[in-house]
């Protein structure tokens, strides 16, 4: 028993870790895409909203990303901050041009996620949910590889 606790207390002695520098750049990575995250998942259903219903009203952005009122206040403002988005009075919130292509462009990502996830095995219903999140993440590196994958098996 002994023996047991003291091989679980010791340093594994087959893991490498990254310098430093590598290291603080995938998590400084990592923070980016996360907080990129936000404001891509809010591009995206604004264009949905206003595809499907014709308007965009912070009450009904709110319901569908499961937010408080407030928090999709705060954070079309930060759309409007960055040049993402637009809001006219008693008319809701509209995507400027660079709106309109960065939820292209996450749309795409999310597409090509799904598609790779499906591919190697992954359930659709599965594969949609988890796209939501990787989409955010991946690299666009990645993401030509996993096209160029996706096209050679057509």
């Amino acid at each position: 028993m002994a023996d047991k606790k003291m091989a679980a207390a010791a340093p594994a002695q087959d893991i490498v870790l990254p310098s430093e520098a590598a290291q603080a750049q995938r998590f400084e990575r990592a923070r980016t895409a996360q907080a990129t995250a936000v404001l891509e998942d809010y591009v995206e259903l604004i264009d949905d909203l206003l595809k499907s219903e014709g308007e965009a009203r912070p009450t009904d952005i709110a319901r569908r990303l499961g937010v408080s009122h407030a928090t999709a206040i705060k954070n079309i403002a930060r759309l409007k901050r960055e040049g993402l988005a637009t809001s006219k009075l008693y008319r809701g919130v509209f995507l400027t041009p660079q709106g309109q292509d960065l939820a292209h462009r996450v749309r795409t990502r999310h597409r090509i996620v799904v598609d790779l996830l499906v591919a190697v095995g992954v359930p659709q219903n599965c594969a949609e949910l988890d796209a939501e999140g990787i989409e955010h993440h991946v690299s666009d590196v990645a993401l030509a590889a996993f096209s160029r994958f996706l096209k050679r098996r057509i």
